[in-house]
């Protein structure tokens, strides 16, 4: 399970709300020197997430033209998420374009998030090629091509005057690295409680992740321990959700194992080791959840020539147009948090579109 949620019920989305005449976008005047099969666009996004469609939306309003390639679906990394789930964050918060997020509850849910941003998709008429993997990017300022790839293995070439890498940041988990992680009963995945019902059930980990899939597991009828390096619940987790967690820990109905680590993953438990005295002990595991967070994939960006440090995982760029030391390539969202994920959502990333469609319009954008 990614990110801060909690499950109110799915509530329906509205849609009815005009979308203001101001928010309309303007359509780029194309080149009349080159043939139509050769116009490069403005802008290539590689993601169509929420910060990639933030992209789109502000390439659009900006008077540029702008294609997106994902090798998912549309915001992919959402479909991840528990079915029932609710973002942490307000709908206000999650809006991209100025395009109204109406939703049943203050905080919406999976559901009406990704019914939102097709809809913003849809207004924008953006054009997003799903299901295409961007194999190759090669060029430099005014004059990138992008290969790509469908599910066919069809290859199209698409020149680009820039490029706009928002592959977000959950290509690979944080993994435990430990014997036995690989066996079957083993996941870096939640979604939902029911297939771990009167089942041991060992969650790793102390953020908002592992938190809500401890109470959900222990509320479906999961006999549920917790296992944590920290001496403490992350700093991060909800608020609303903390006097939940804390109950349950202080009542043993959720054991948990402070400054412990696991060592060993074995088929029906876990061998732990406790920080401090380095003690081990064995712990009941019918399942392990390791909600121990992810990672971004920086390989496209080091392929092009962009600096990547080795420690905190961001990218080389500069805050205020998101362009990297290779210029005409951009970031935008979680991928410039590096290995804190935490650090950059939906909420701030959505902003890096509009820096950079003002770098791309140049001095004479508003």
């Amino acid at each position: 399970m990614r990110g801060p949620e909690d499950l109110p019920p799915n509530g329906p989305l509205r849609t009815s709300v005009p979308v203001p005449f101001e928010f309309r976008f303007f359509v780029p005047t194309p080149d009349p020197s080159l043939p139509a099969a050769e116009l490069p666009v403005d802008i290539a996004v590689v993601g169509a997430g929420p910060c990639g469609i933030a992209v789109g939306a502000a390439a659009r309003k900006a008077g540029l033209s702008c294609v997106l390639f994902d090798r998912g679906p549309v915001c992919a990394s959402l479909l991840d998420y528990p079915p029932y789930m609710s973002f942490f964050s307000t709908s206000e918060k999650l809006e991209v374009g100025g395009v109204p997020f109406i939703t049943a509850e203050k905080n919406p849910t999976r559901k009406e998030a990704l019914a939102y941003y097709r809809r913003v998709a849809e207004h924008f008429e953006l054009d997003i090629r799903q299901y295409q993997d961007v194999e190759e990017i090669a060029g430099e300022l005014g004059d990138f091509r992008l290969i790509t790839e469908d599910r066919s293995g069809d290859r199209t070439t698409i020149r680009a005057r820039r490029v706009v890498i928002a592959t977000g940041g959950f290509h690979e988990p944080n993994f435990l690295d430990v014997p036995g992680e690989e066996l079957p009963h083993v996941s870096h995945y939640y979604m939902e409680a029911h297939p771990f019902w009167q089942q041991d059930v060992v969650v790793v980990g102390g953020g908002n992740s592992a938190v809500e899939t401890a109470l959900e597991l222990y509320r479906g009828g999961a006999r549920v321990s917790l296992v944590h390096f920290g001496e403490t619940l992350d700093r991060g987790v909800k608020p609303w959700v903390v006097p939940d967690i804390t109950n349950r820990l202080e009542k043993g109905e959720i054991p948990v194992h402070w400054r412990h680590r696991i060592v060993e993953i074995h088929r029906r438990s876990v061998t732990v080791r406790e920080e401090t005295t380095g003690e081990e002990s064995e712990i009941p595991a019918d399942w392990v959840l390791a909600m121990t967070g992810w990672r971004a994939d920086p390989t496209m960006l080091l392929e092009l020539g962009v600096p990547v440090d080795p420690v905190t995982g961001i990218p080389a760029h500069d805050p205020e147009t998101m362009e990297t030391p290779v210029p005409g390539i951009h970031i935008a969202g979680v991928l410039a948090a590096g290995h804190d994920a935490n650090k950059i959502f939906i909420e701030n990333g959505r902003m890096h579109g509009t820096l950079i469609a003002a770098r791309a319009r140049g001095p004479q954008a508003p």
